[in-house]
């Protein structure tokens, strides 16, 4: 068990060039001052191209911890509908080193600031108090956990191929030159950038080196910004591994009479209604407190509706899968998870039909970006031919739906319920330990 905090590495930037500019006085690899000011990085076959001269790697170390620095041109929400470019100010030292074909930025910090940008990224700095706290646990457990797992071989971004089928999940993979990235696909890292909130970095102090443990081991925690209603198991998302966690919970206080929502006519009753669910809300000083002004750009979370003519859905599919199904004939369910979230899908079309799976891999599949959940039903209007010529897909929630439910969490911090309560509620079995 950890004795103390750690240090963790987080790739930020990878490009041929990288920007920057330094805010205070920094230690080139150890021993020349560098002073404030805009610099470059420029990446070459020999090494990386620095003030002239060439080196294997760069290391810039802050003389006074109060230094930072900022990094130009960092892509936020990669592959997703709020996909752009940001300056960001960070902590800690930069490291610039070579994969051999660009150059990537990394960021060396404690872990603990680390957790409070996180916070900050991933919602407003402005949440609840029983929220923050909640969240800097659940970040701490899913980063130690990788951390701890990356030791083991495992198994990522895998896929079952036969014939008409593809099945696909895309967890995190290990990156090989640090520990985690900054984006979505770990956990939002912006830096200092987002943190403008003293009530983070109390949040973080105050739940200092605490994790969930479940059978002596700490929680590989998930979250995400909406279930819908039910949250999802861990193995309909990624690996067929059960995790007794991370198991289907009801969003709200009475989970006695949770629907069956793996049968078709029971989730498509419960998609196209308004059930009771701490996420179904549309206060607005609730989600302000949540969602960033990116995520604001989303206009529905809870129920949300698309269209997609004959010809935009045949469009996509055959760009998603490199593969022409003709005209699209219909969206058949297969099953469903336990939040009613598609986990094998049939893309019935005029020349072939297949199957696609997990969640991701549907959300992908059917949007130029991602669907914001695979819980969806599906109508159709078909032309005098007989072929669809629009297809309307009603759906719930926003994410893969495990773990914690970010909108829900937040409802229920503004209702009294303290940071145990929350835990207690998305993580049944799992126990709030502190480990240094």
């Amino acid at each position: 068990m950890l004795q103390s905090e750690p240090f963790i590495e987080v790739g930020i930037l990878h490009h041929q060039q990288i920007e920057f500019a330094l805010n205070g006085e920094f230690l080139l690899n150890g021993t020349d001052e560098i002073v404030p000011g805009y610099y470059k990085a420029i990446w070459t076959a020999k090494g990386i191209l620095f003030r002239g001269e060439v080196y294997d790697a760069l290391s810039f170390t802050p003389m006074q911890y109060s230094n930072s620095f900022d990094l130009y041109n960092v892509t936020i929400g990669i592959q997703f509908h709020w996909e752009r470019e940001e300056k960001q100010c960070f902590p800690g030292e930069l490291k610039v080193i070579s994969d051999g074909e660009k150059i990537w930025a990394v960021n060396r910090v404690l872990l603990e600031t680390y957790l409070a940008s996180v916070i900050s990224s991933e919602m407003k700095a402005t949440a609840s108090t029983a929220l923050l706290r909640a969240h800097a646990v659940i970040s701490r457990s899913w980063l130690l956990a990788q951390l701890a797992g990356s030791q083991k071989k495992k198994n990522t971004h895998l896929q079952e191929l036969t014939s008409g089928e593809i099945i696909r999940w895309f967890d995190r993979e290990d990156h090989l030159l640090f520990d985690v990235c900054a984006d979505d696909h770990c956990q939002r890292y912006q830096g200092i950038t987002r943190v403008s909130a003293p009530q983070v970095t109390n949040a973080v102090q105050y739940t200092r080196g605490e994790v969930l443990m479940y059978d002596g081991e700490i929680c590989d925690a998930r979250f995400s910004k909406c279930c819908g209603g039910i949250s999802e198991r861990f193995e309909n998302c990624w690996e067929d591994m059960p995790h007794p966690y991370l198991v289907p919970v009801y969003d709200r206080e009475d989970e006695s009479l949770m629907p069956h929502l793996v049968d078709e006519r029971e989730a498509e009753n419960f998609i196209r209604n308004l059930p009771e669910a701490f996420c179904n809300t549309v206060d607005e000083s609730i989600l302000n407190q949540v969602l960033n002004n990116y995520d604001r750009e989303t206009p529905d979370f809870y129920r949300w509706q698309i269209k997609y003519t004959q010809k935009e859905i045949a469009s996509i599919i055959k760009n998603r899968l490199n593969t022409d199904l003709g005209d699209i004939l219909d969206l058949k369910p297969l099953f469903r998870g336990d939040s009613g979230r598609i986990i094998r899908l049939q893309i019935v079309g005029s020349y072939r039909s297949i199957v696609i799976g997990k969640e991701l891999m549907i959300r992908r599949t059917l949007s130029p970006t991602h669907l914001y959940s695979s819980a969806f039903v599906v109508d159709k209007e078909v032309g005098f031919d007989g072929i669809p010529v629009l297809f309307t897909l009603t759906g719930a929630g926003w994410g893969h739906g495990v773990g914690l439910c970010q909108i829900g969490a937040a409802v229920m911090g503004s209702q009294g319920y303290t940071y145990n309560q929350i835990l207690s509620h998305y993580f049944k079995h799992a126990e709030l330990k502190k480990i240094y």
